[in-house]
């Protein structure tokens, strides 16, 4: 299984809201929002933090991808 923060990226460009706003509010280093943008893993902490910030669930900031060749949403 993979990890996709692409919910992440649209639920901030319809609130209006900058990556650089948000990491600041969470108070993430620059390192970690790259990993974000590269769908590496992040701590916990980090996922609460953009939650608690953007008022939502993990399901709406991130979804699990599987691995297999048909690529099929598992999560």
């Amino acid at each position: 299984m993979k990890v996709r923060y692409n919910r992440l990226w649209k639920l901030l460009i319809d609130r209006g809201m900058k990556k650089s706003q948000l990491r600041e509010a969470v108070d993430a280093s620059k390192s970690t929002f790259a990993k974000l943008g590269e769908n590496e893993n992040v701590t916990l902490p980090v996922l609460l933090g953009i939650c608690q910030v953007l008022e939502c669930d993990f399901g709406d900031i991130m979804g699990a991808i599987s691995d297999n060749k048909e690529g099929k949403t598992q999560v």
